[in-house]
């Protein structure tokens, strides 16, 4: 009887969380967010590709995967650049126009499939193996 009166109780006390989710979410702020924070991971792995790159070139033409990782490195730059002016596109426009929906789907489905593929390639780069030329003294 006790434990009934305790739930009782305790659901006549607002939730301090509660006002908080009075509010409707505003969508274009959740999207840009997003998109701002994917853009970050995106400047991230193009500073990182731009290393690997100087790295493979530092070594030459000598260097038993230099031709491979050259190309890799430099299909993974131009897809992450795609990304980036994608990225730009969706969050510019706004989520609350219906007649966008579908243009914004597609854009957000082919930024995914470009991730996709700059992960997997950046995989087969760090397979191959970048290293930073050991100095003889």
């Amino acid at each position: 009887m006790s434990l009934l009166l305790d739930l009782c109780a305790c659901a006549q006390v607002p939730l301090r969380n509660q006002r908080f989710r009075q509010r409707p979410m505003n969508m274009n702020q959740y999207a840009n967010k997003k998109s701002a924070a994917e853009s970050m991971l995106d400047v991230a792995l193009l500073m990182a590709n731009a290393s690997q790159l100087k790295a493979v070139l530092e070594q030459g033409p000598d260097f038993t995967f230099y031709t491979p990782l050259i190309t890799l490195i430099g299909i993974s730059l131009a897809l992450q650049i795609i990304v980036g002016i994608l990225l730009i596109f969706i969050v510019k426009w706004d989520l609350n126009d219906q007649s966008l929906h579908s243009r914004l789907n597609i854009l957000e489905n082919t930024s995914m499939a470009l991730v996709f593929l700059i992960v997997v390639v950046n995989v087969f780069v760090t397979a191959f193996g970048v290293q930073r030329p050991i100095s003889s003294n």
